[in-house]
């Protein structure tokens, strides 16, 4: 008999191997490779291609009681400004309800407090301009744009609407009296003469080019500038406001600012209010008024509701969303979305309990405080769980923005830093695709692949990346995230970002996609 070659004697070996228990295998598998680290780089693939193509379940999904979770949040913002800032009884109702809605659904709960730096708005911010009457300061007379001043003109612009306040601002009081000079910065790149704004109002245009707000407040903060003016030329401009670009809010990095300073108001305007401020004050003879009251060198509690099912193993996926908004709006898409997704997939899981006994893995539905201003709660949490999530943490899943907006659509983005974890989502996506035809075609899916460097640092997923491992260097093990991100929600971190579009259908996609791979961790063997 002729000898087999090199191919023959491979398809025996794997028919060979096919037929030995799972356990088994996979501890050879691993044993053969990891001498040159292919344990740690292909373990989980290796057991998947011996377990054979995975047989994943799809979750079920109810929008409408996603939407009613949507509506209950918004429904708890603020009575006037509509948001859930963070540390504010807005948030803290709203960390509360959540925890309740876990205890409802009989999944036991936590809901845990972090004191963090966070700023707090006084009194509403002001913001106007008055062009002088003709009687003017004669022999004593009424001071321009006093009461007195009986043919002034005042223009006040809405809060809100026209101009809101950024993250870390901090109190101004300029009034019509000062007769306050602008003065025009461009958009405050660092070869312009901030230096010319010393003591006085600097603006600012928002332009493809204009660098972050953290930047441009450390300028302004290092040139002692009275208040900055931030104005919307660039974004949202069209689809929501014709001929306009309605203001939003940004926070600033204050990790790199000591002192913080807390006499510089700090505001974006939109392109309309910034046109008129240049006509009527730089080149005409308007005057400002510009009153911000922010504490921005405090504390404030934040909060992290959890519910939690217990598996057979302490091995761990976590589903995430951050509660909070910002303060301006009611955020119905940013992260109301996220968090209605994440409480509809906490519902499917509690009754997938009830059907099929107690997962293999235990599963973690949190909701973050203090996303907004800096990551607070999701940060905050990884650094006390940190010794539980280095040993245990197999998967988090983060839904921040996975809405898509019925008109505006291009579909979503899911990625991971994980080819295992990637293969699972395009595995769950050809599930979803043959089980949801409709949506599948209506919401198309961009799936990547990134590496763990690569991963943006702009959401909850970032510090379960990046932070449980506290080491840098070549050394450093990066935790296992996956995350999808919706489109065309141009409202959002503005007063527009209410329930009037939001689009619960679109929640079925990453609600069913993200919620079967979880189905399939914790259930995969017994499916």
């Amino acid at each position: 008999m002729a000898s087999s070659g090199p191919r023959e004697r491979a398809l025996t070996l794997v028919t060979q191997i096919r037929e030995l228990p799972v356990q088994v295998i996979a501890v050879v598998a691993l044993i053969l490779i990891g001498g040159s680290g292919g344990a740690i780089l292909y373990g989980d693939r290796i057991v998947e291609w011996i377990r054979g193509k995975p047989d994943y379940q799809l979750i079920d999904f109810d929008a409408e009681q996603a939407r009613m979770y949507a509506q209950a949040l918004v429904d708890l913002g603020h009575p006037e400004w509509e948001g859930r800032l963070s540390g504010t009884i807005e948030e803290k109702n709203t960390a509360d309800s959540i925890k309740l809605n876990f205890t409802s659904m009989g999944i036991p709960s936590t809901l845990e407090e972090f004191d963090v730096p966070m700023f707090v708005i006084g009194n509403e911010p002001e913001l106007s301009i008055c062009t002088p009457g003709d009687i003017g300061e004669i022999f004593g007379g009424p001071a321009p744009c006093t009461s007195a001043d009986f043919n002034r003109q005042i223009v006040e612009f809405t809060h809100r609407e026209d101009f809101v306040l950024q993250g870390y601002s901090g109190s101004s009081f300029v009034r019509y009296v000062d007769n306050m000079p602008v003065i025009d910065l461009g958009t405050g790149n660092d070869s312009v003469d901030w230096g010319s704004a010393s003591n006085v109002v600097g603006l600012v245009w928002l332009q493809p080019e204009t660098e972050s707000n953290t930047v441009l407040f450390e300028r302004a903060a290092e040139n002692d500038l009275e208040g900055l003016i931030l104005i919307n030329d660039r974004q949202n401009c069209d689809e929501l406001i014709p001929d306009d670009c309605v203001p939003y809010f940004k926070s600033v990095g204050i990790s790199s600012i000591d002192p913080i300073p807390d006499g510089l108001g700090f505001i974006m305007v939109s392109k309309n209010v910034g046109q008129t401020i240049v006509d009527e004050v730089i080149n005409g003879e308007a005057r400002l008024q510009f009153i911000t009251d922010v504490n921005n060198g405090g504390t404030a509690t934040i909060r992290v509701p959890c519910g939690i099912i217990e598996g057979k193993t302490e091995s761990i996926v976590i589903f995430g969303a951050h509660h909070d908004t910002v303060y301006n709006g009611p955020g119905a898409v940013d992260d109301t979305s996220g968090v209605a997704t994440l409480q509809e997939i906490a519902r499917q899981f509690g009754i997938l309990e009830s059907i099929m006994g107690i997962p293999d893995l235990t599963l973690y539905f949190c909701t973050w405080g203090g996303e907004e201003e800096g990551l607070w709660g999701s940060r905050e949490w990884v650094d006390k769980h940190r010794n539980m999530l280095e040993e245990n943490l197999r998967l988090y899943i983060n839904l921040d923005m996975n809405h898509v907006d019925a008109e505006r659509n291009s579909g979503l983005t899911m990625f991971g830093n994980n080819q295992a974890d990637v293969d699972h989502i395009s595995g769950v996506v050809n599930a979803f695709s043959k089980a949801y035809p409709e949506l599948s075609e209506k919401y198309p899916i961009d799936i990547r692949r990134l590496s763990s460097t690569d991963m943006p640092y702009n959401s909850d997923h970032a510090p379960f990346v990046y932070e449980i491992d506290e080491e840098d260097g070549e050394d450093k093990e990066y935790g296992r995230a996956i995350v999808c991100y919706g489109s065309g929600s141009a409202e959002y971190h503005t007063y527009l970002d209410t329930m009037d579009r939001f689009n619960e259908e679109s929640l079925i996609v990453s609600g069913v996609i993200f919620g079967s791979i979880a189905r399939y961790l914790a259930y995969g063997e017994a499916q």
